[in-house]
C-alpha cells in the first residue's frame, strides 16, 4: 500500500488524482491541503477516510474545522507541517505557482517522493529542488503530461545517447490567430482552450506558450539538459506527448489520447503502472500528427522564458512571479493580453539574473519581481 498527500486537491489535478488513488487498491489517501475550498476539501477527505487537512485561507480553516473533526492546518506554513508530519509515502503538489516551491521542498526534505504538478517548483527553485531530493533520496516525479512522457521515454537510455528533448505544445487556442487579433483578445478567448481542461492560470499560460517556456525550464532541470538540446514543437493533435532524439538518429515518442490521469498514475506508483480507464488511442482509425515550430513572433512568452532559463540565477524566478502577476492582471482585467510579454520582459531587465543563494533569496527576489510587476500593470502588488 503506498499512501499519498495531495496538495490542491481542490483543483483539476488534484480531483482527478482522487479518482486515481480511489480506481487503483495499492494507493490511500493520508492527507489532503487546498487554498480556500473548504466544503470541497472536507467532502473529499471524509470520502477517503482522511483525518488531516490543511487550508491556506484563515478564514475557510476557520470554516472547515466547523465541519470537519480531524486535524485542520492553517496557512502556507500549515500546509508546510501537513507535508512535514503527515508520513505520506509520496506527495503529489498540485498547488498553483510559486507558492508550491516551500511545500515541495518540506516534501522532499521529508525523505518521500515528490510527483511534481506545481513546475514552477523548478522554475523559481531550480537548484534548490533538485539538490533536496539528492541529498534526501526522494524521486522527482513529473505529473505534467511533456515531462512524464519524456522521463518514460528516456527510461533505459544512457545520458549520452541523447541528441535532444522535444517538448510538445498544442499551441492554444489562438495558434492560427493574427498577432493584432492576438493582442486583442479576451480572458473568455484566452480560458477557452481546445484540448485539455485546466486551471485558469495555466490556461492563459498555454494560449501565450508561456506555459511550453516554463516546461522547457523544468525539463533542463528535471534531465540535467543544456537548453540547446530542448527543442519544442507544436502539435495541434495533443496525442504525442514528448520525444527523444537519439544520437543514431532514431526518435521515441509517447503517444495517448489526452487524459492527465496517466501521468498523474504513473507518478503515484512508480515504477508500477497499474490499470486506468483513460480512453485507449484507437491505431485502427486514420490518423493525422502534424508539427511544426512555435510562431515567437506572435508568442513571445516562450522566447522570454528560454531567455530567463539561459540566463539562470534568479532570471526564472523573476520571470514566473513577473508571469504570475501579469496573467492575474489580465484576467482582472487591468491589461490587455498582448501587453502580458511586455510586463514580463521589463521585469527580467529589472531584476538581472544574481545566482541563488538560498530559499530566502529566492522568496525576496520573488517579492521584488512581483512588486515590479504590478507598478508595470498598474495594480496594487
Amino acid at each position: 500500500m503506498r499512501s499519498v498527500a495531495i496538495l490542491g486537491a481542490t483543483g483539476s489535478i488534484g480531483v482527478q488524482a482522487l479518482d486515481v488513488v480511489a480506481a487503483q487498491p495499492g494507493l490511500r489517501v493520508r492527507a489532503l491541503a487546498a487554498h480556500g475550498n473548504h466544503a470541497r476539501l472536507v467532502a473529499s477527505a471524509a470520502e477517503h477516510g482522511v483525518r488531516s487537512i490543511a487550508l491556506v485561507d484563515p478564514a475557510a480553516a476557520a470554516a472547515a474545522r466547523r465541519s470537519f473533526s480531524g486535524t485542520v492546518l492553517e496557512g502556507a506554513e500549515g500546509v508546510v507541517e501537513l507535508v512535514r508530519g503527515c508520513g505520506a509515502d509520496v506527495v503529489l503538489n498540485a498547488i498553483v505557482g510559486s507558492a508550491g516551491l516551500t511545500a515541495s521542498l518540506a516534501a522532499l526534505e521529508s525523505g518521500g517522493d515528490l510527483a511534481l504538478a506545481n513546475k514552477e517548483s523548478l522554475v523559481a527553485g531550480g537548484r534548490l529542488v533538485t539538490d533536496a531530493a539528492r541529498a534526501a533520496g526522494g524521486r522527482l516525479l513529473p505529473v505534467d503530461s511533456e515531462h512524464a512522457a519524456l522521463a518514460q521515454c528516456l527510461a533505459g537510455v544512457a545520458p549520452d545517447e541523447v541528441e535532444s528533448l522535444v517538448l510538445t505544445a498544442s499551441g492554444g487556442p489562438f495558434w492560427d490567430w493574427s498577432h493584432e487579433r492576438i493582442a486583442a483578445a479576451t480572458p473568455a478567448q484566452a480560458l477557452a482552450h481546445p484540448t485539455w481542461s485546466m486551471g485558469a492560470k495555466i490556461t492563459v499560460d498555454s494560449a501565450t506558450l508561456m506555459n511550453k517556456g516554463l516546461e522547457v525550464i523544468e525539463a533542463h532541470h528535471l534531465f540535467g539538459v543544456d537548453y540547446p538540446a530542448i527543442e519544442v514543437v507544436v502539435h495541434r493533435q495533443s496525442v504525442v506527448h514528448g520525444m527523444v532524439r537519439l544520437r543514431d538518429g532514431a526518435v521515441l515518442m509517447h503517444a495517448g489520447l489526452p487524459d492527465m490521469r496517466v501521468p498523474i498514475s504513473w507518478a503515484l506508483s512508480h515504477p508500477r503502472r497499474p490499470a486506468t480507464n483513460a480512453a485507449r488511442l484507437d491505431l485502427a482509425r486514420p490518423w493525422s500528427l502534424t508539427f511544426e515550430p512555435p510562431a515567437l513572433d506572435r508568442f513571445p512568452c516562450l522566447d522570454l522564458a528560454r531567455r530567463a532559463g539561459v540566463s539562470g540565477g534568479v532570471a526564472p524566478c523573476a520571470l514566473n512571479a513577473a508571469n504570475e502577476v501579469a496573467v492575474g492582471s489580465f484576467l482582472s482585467g487591468a491589461i490587455g493580453f498582448g501587453e502580458i510579454p511586455g510586463v514580463v520582459e521589463r521585469v527580467l531587465d529589472a531584476v538581472g539574473s544574481e545566482p541563488v543563494e538560498s530559499i530566502a533569496h529566492v522568496l525576496a527576489v520573488d517579492a521584488r519581481a512581483r512588486a515590479i510587476a504590478a507598478e508595470t500593470a498598474g495594480v496594487a502588488a
